[in-house]
């Protein structure tokens, strides 16, 4: 029996209730909204005028036999319809203002802030979780927290304005051929508007093992930044994982992605799929490291070495991050060591002598991407910290 496809269309009005229902949900990898008020300004004005709207694409998936419809394409649009509809916008200026104004006039400015909705890391499931109709989340809205907006839609506008779908129902019930399925529709659909950044198309095969998300995107990694010039990104967990999975097969950086140099997405992405099927190639079998795919005992160690080491939580540079991630990740999380955190002096003045011998090499300072500058990093961080070991 083959996977079947359905079309059709629905009102604007039934669309929202779908949404604030919660019939219709947001697979976990899917991205944060990232429309601008323009953009759904122009959105209503292109239903207003009659004009031709994408029609957005909602999966069957079922879970210990709960039904769940997945938006796998549409996001952007069925968000600016519902913001619309309840006449906000998560403005990142509103609430950045708000943020700063409780750092100015409030001791207790974690706490106040704390009750607001990050609009940095914002989902419509924000607002459906405060209630399931417009009067119930509009009464839970802090002042400051969104932009309010006005695009003269009425109940008339929302019941007689349409939306195109596409409903896949695949024949398959198993739980992980389904997220299979769905993962590789969700990375192959041509997303209207802004296209996903590599992070985040990888996000997707996360989907394949729901059970080892937080194996590749541990939370305490969200902590650690590179910031330089233009940009502030968070540290690439999968990116250390891969690297030193190959140097824990091989011990030795020498081959590490070698010929992948154009293409390191690449490369990160077979990693994930090599750990969800186990299988032994060039990273090496996970459960051959991870016995029974347990991690957890090592992630808190790890975690914890960073607390206790007073690792920065903002690096100048990928060649500073690198020194002191790569080492501490290796001994802890595939060695099973623990580092001797009384010395993290010595330790982190160790760090700081090699990256400064490297930023002395204007090649490497100009291209820390070079695949023998980052295999330095790996071999130098790792000696480093093979010392400390417990």
């Amino acid at each position: 029996m083959d996977n079947r496809v359905y079309y059709g269309e629905y009102s604007l009005k039934h669309w929202i209730e779908l949404i604030l229902k919660k019939n219709i949900v947001l697979p976990e990898y899917q991205r944060y909204f990232v429309w601008d008020e323009e953009h759904v300004e122009k959105l209503i004005e292109a239903f207003k005028n009659k004009l031709f709207v994408p029609p957005v694409t909602i999966g069957a998936f079922t879970i210990e036999n709960v039904n769940q419809n997945l938006i796998l394409d549409g996001q952007q649009r069925l968000t600016s319809i519902l913001l619309a509809f309840l006449g906000l916008y998560p403005d990142k200026t509103e609430y950045k203002r708000t943020i700063e104004k409780f750092a100015d006039e409030n001791d207790d400015e974690d706490e106040e802030s704390g009750q607001l909705d990050n609009i940095f890391e914002w989902k419509f499931s924000l607002l459906t979780e405060k209630g399931n109709n417009n009067i119930e989340i509009l009464s839970k809205i802090r002042e400051g927290n969104y932009k309010r907006i006005n695009f003269n839609i009425d109940d008339n506008f929302l019941e007689t304005t349409f939306l195109g779908f596409s409903y896949l129902v695949p024949y398959i019930s198993n739980k992980k051929q389904q997220q299979k399925y769905y993962s590789s529709v969700f990375r192959n659909i041509n997303i209207q508007g802004k296209p996903l950044l590599a992070q985040e198309s990888r996000d997707s095969l996360y989907f394949l093992d729901n059970d080892l998300k937080q194996f590749f995107k541990p939370e305490f990694c969200n902590e650690f930044t590179v910031k330089n010039l233009s940009t502030t990104t968070k540290v690439d967990f999968v990116r250390s994982l891969s690297l030193l999975s190959q140097y824990n097969k091989d011990k030795s950086a020498n081959n590490i992605a070698r010929s992948y140099k154009p293409e390191m997405e690449k490369y990160y992405e077979e990693y994930i799929y090599s750990v969800i099927a186990d299988t032994d190639i060039k990273y090496g079998k996970f459960t051959e490291t991870f016995p029974d795919k347990k991690y957890d005992d090592r992630f808190l160690k790890l975690q914890q070495a960073l607390i206790s080491i007073e690792i920065p939580k903002q690096f100048s540079s990928i060649i500073d991050l690198d020194m002191y991630f790569f080492g501490l990740t290796y001994m802890i999380v595939f060695e099973n060591e623990t580092i001797d955190t009384t010395r993290k002096d010595e330790l982190k003045q160790e760090i700081e002598d090699k990256i400064s011998e490297f930023k002395r090499d204007t090649s490497h300072t100009k291209a820390p991407s070079n695949l023998g500058h980052l295999r330095a990093r790996i071999s130098s961080s790792i000696e480093i910290y093979q010392q400390y070991a417990s």
